[in-house]
């Protein structure tokens, strides 16, 4: 890659997503499924109960887009809501019987794109890479839990 890591990183990680976001809509869709619906069950498969609105947050889309979703899911009888025993306004999320092959094929799916991403790359280039998006996202993390104008400035350490 020719140019400095300043001028090309912020780009070229947007444009990475753009394109992992394509190509995983258009291999959902051999399963009868978007990529959104994918993300939605995937969550609802990692904490079955959550609220609506927990899952509306986590998912940073608005609550109408995930009720949507929701519906969609619900008419193919991949997920079901649940009324809360506590609060009649709040619905709760359950994977229905039906989701579990479904989740395996996706699985499986989630398998297949992560091989192609990583095509070329060996096993302990890939580990180092996930293990240092891990702290770049930290230090992004950090970024936006540190109050404006107290920006903490550490050292390039980038070529």
């Amino acid at each position: 890659m020719s140019g400095s890591v300043d001028a090309n990183f912020m780009f070229t990680l947007g444009e990475l997503f753009r394109l992992i976001r394509v190509y995983a809509d258009k291999e959902a869709a051999r399963y009868g499924i978007t990529r959104a619906q994918w993300a939605v069950l995937a969550k609802v498969e990692r904490n079955e109960g959550m609220k609506q609105t927990e899952l509306a947050e986590q998912m940073e889309v608005q609550p109408i887009t995930l009720t949507r979703l929701i519906d969609k899911l619900c008419d193919n009888g991949w997920i079901e809501r649940r009324g809360d025993e506590n609060d009649r306004r709040v619905n709760r999320l359950y994977l229905r019987k039906a989701a579990r092959p479904l989740l395996a094929k996706l699985a499986g799916l989630r398998s297949e794109l992560t091989a192609t991403a990583l095509e070329g790359i060996n096993p302990a280039d890939a580990h180092r890479l996930l293990a240092q998006l891990e702290s770049i996202k930290e230090n992004v993390r950090n970024a936006i839990q540190t109050p404006a104008g107290e920006t903490p400035r550490k050292e390039q350490r980038y070529g």
